[in-house]
């Protein structure tokens, strides 16, 4: 299996989330696609999304999103990383997609020396008892969309004004914590190592600036 791996610019999260449900909505995907991103601050409010955790209203606009889970931060010094998935062809359903996108997670953070853990009741990744990553996802005609937002060098007083993900006092914490020296693009460039590994993947094509490099691993 060959996976296309999309290394995009800073971008808004209304017009991303247009063109990835559009893809899943169309039923159709010749290939396995890994969007790799950061976006503009932006709270997320999922499906079941509750308005009393968005408890410090500000500038930052708040979007409601058709994936699962409560509300959430991005913003610059996050990693986003949006899986457009055939499910099928995996052979995989949607709780193991969240348990290999758990363990992709984890293997990126061991590599820069931090150890971490998972949680059965609320799916995401945690250091000690704090949360640096969240999932969240939707299935439709049997591709996923949407995927995980990693914590890794931002600004995170946002955080403070929302219950993130719905649980009051959860405290985030990101990579800078643990390892300095981290940047987007390196954890980036770890993270799908880690993903392609996970998921089984023989080979990908990158595509970054409409150039397309076939590379078999």
């Amino acid at each position: 299996m060959i996976l296309s791996i999309k290394s995009l610019p800073r971008c808004h999260y209304d017009n991303t989330w247009q063109a990835m449900k559009k893809i899943a909505l169309s039923g159709s995907l010749e290939q396995d696609q890994l969007w790799l991103l950061e976006h503009d601050a932006v709270f997320t409010q999922g499906i079941a999304g509750k308005s009393e955790h968005l408890i410090k209203p500000s500038h930052i606009p708040v979007i409601q999103s058709d994936r699962g889970g409560q509300i959430t931060y991005h913003g610059p010094g996050q990693l986003i990383a949006y899986t457009l998935l055939d499910l099928n062809r995996l052979q995989i359903g949607i709780k193991q997609l969240v348990k290999q996108l758990q363990l992709c997670v984890s293997r990126t953070l061991k590599h820069f020396g931090i150890e971490s853990h998972t949680s059965e009741d609320a799916p995401g990744v945690y250091v000690a008892n704090k949360k640096i990553c969240s999932i969240g996802l939707r299935l439709r005609k049997g591709i996923s969309y949407h995927g995980i937002a990693l914590n890794v060098n931002m600004d995170m007083a946002p955080f403070s004004f929302i219950n993130p993900c719905g649980f009051k006092n959860l405290q985030m914490c990101q990579i800078n914590e643990y390892f300095p020296s981290i940047s987007v693009e390196k954890t980036k460039m770890q993270f799908y190592r880690d993903f392609l590994r996970v998921f089984g993947y023989t080979g990908y094509h990158e595509i970054q600036d409409e150039e397309q490099v076939h590379v078999t691993i």
